[in-house]
């Protein structure tokens, strides 16, 4: 989990600053960590703060329930044919304590500068929240990965006073036991809409190897999958910035999980794909821009790391299976460091259920289903 920053004080923008490529210009410490570095150590702005990066790029973050802490937010100095303004990449969550934060990073930290579009990395209620408000309010278009539109515009449609059978079939054969899946019943169908604000009805696309013009940067798309169908990464070449999204992140794994709407899927196997198709493309000097944490060099340590992390767990997770058969349920203590408590039970299931289709679609695991619930051997 990123480390959640103290805040401190934040310069208004009165103009672009000349920083140089290594960010030396702020007087922050950076600081070292496997193998990573943190150019301007675990300084961070504060909910609803501006902090200038470099020239035409800047930084706020807002609030998220739960152990993720925040949501780094990117601000892209942009023109339009109405003139100057600014661009968002990424939105929040729609919920008070997010748009309060928002209301005061327009009032102070940009001035009453006008917006001029929204750019969403993937549909996950975090990055894509607030985005309907954000394009009501300012009368701008919404820039999305097509695939991601469609999710988003798809769970935010889809609410139901119960889950759909098929739903709790899938969690039966997880091994989730009566109680869980009575408390899943009373839950309800349709939590996606009540953190996402009514999107747009049409979007503009962001497709993989497009590019995107954003003032006086020119972005290319990089889309992953995995975590989401195809994550929109954006990657400035000539200044060797990357807005990374969840695609990756400095000190925490992304989720990668089976999703009910694709119960058949290998999630793990394009995570990892992905992994190799960033590393490939990347030249290791970049400055990432993640979601969550703080915005690190050394990409291609951490992603080398990301790989193995999965390897390793799918070593283990075989090696188990070798010693007797198991549920997607029986295999956290080997996938997870942490305790799986009520509040990561689903999504610690899901992610177990990745990594299980993962050692049988690459023949090193069977699964034999018997009485609703799945069981795999090595």
């Amino acid at each position: 989990m990123a480390e959640a920053a103290a805040p401190e004080e934040v310069e208004t923008r009165s103009g672009p600053p000349a920083y140089d490529a290594s960010l030396a210009d702020h007087g922050l410490e950076p600081k070292e960590f496997r193998g990573l570095t943190y150019p301007l150590g675990d300084h961070a702005p504060g909910y609803g703060e501006y902090f200038a990066i470099a020239p035409g790029l800047g930084w706020t973050r807002l609030p998220v329930p739960g152990s993720l802490d925040h949501i780094n937010i990117w601000l892209l100095d942009d023109t339009d044919e109405q003139g100057d303004g600014v661009a968002i990449v990424d939105t929040g969550l729609y919920m008070p304590a997010s748009t309060d934060a928002w209301k005061k990073l327009f009032a102070e930290g940009l001035q009453g500068r006008r917006i001029t579009r929204v750019l969403v990395t993937h549909f996950h209620p975090d990055h894509v929240g607030a985005a309907g408000w954000l394009c009501r309010r300012f009368g701008v278009r919404l820039w999305m990965n097509r695939t991601e539109w469609l999710m988003a515009r798809m769970l935010t449609s889809d609410v139901r006073e119960q889950p759909p059978e098929e739903a709790i079939d899938q969690m039966r054969q997880a091994g989730w036991d009566d109680r869980r899946l009575d408390e899943m019943r009373a839950r309800g169908w349709g939590n996606f809409a009540r953190m996402v604000a009514p999107l747009p009805i049409g979007h503009v696309r962001m497709e993989d190897g497009g590019e995107v013009q954003i003032g006086k940067r020119r972005w290319t798309v990089m889309t992953g999958g995995g975590h989401t169908p195809e994550h929109a990464c954006l990657i400035d070449k000539p200044g060797q910035v990357v807005i990374a999204g969840d695609q990756i992140l400095p000190r925490i794994t992304s989720n990668v999980s089976i999703m009910a709407s694709e119960p058949t899927a290998d999630p793990l196997r394009e995570w990892l794909d992905s992994i190799a198709k960033f590393r490939a493309a990347l030249t290791g000097d970049e400055l990432i821009l993640p979601a969550h944490g703080f915005p690190f060099t050394g990409v291609h340590a951490r992603l080398d790391a990301l790989a193995e992390g999965h390897h390793d767990r799918l070593d283990a997770l075989e090696a188990a299976l070798k010693e007797q058969a198991m549920r997607a349920v029986d295999t956290f203590g080997i996938l997870f460091a942490r305790k799986v408590d009520d509040s990561v039970y689903g999504i610690a299931t899901g992610e177990a259920m990745a990594h299980l289709r993962y050692l049988e679609y690459a023949g090193r695991a069977t699964c034999t289903v018997r009485d609703g619930v799945a069981w795999y051997s090595a």
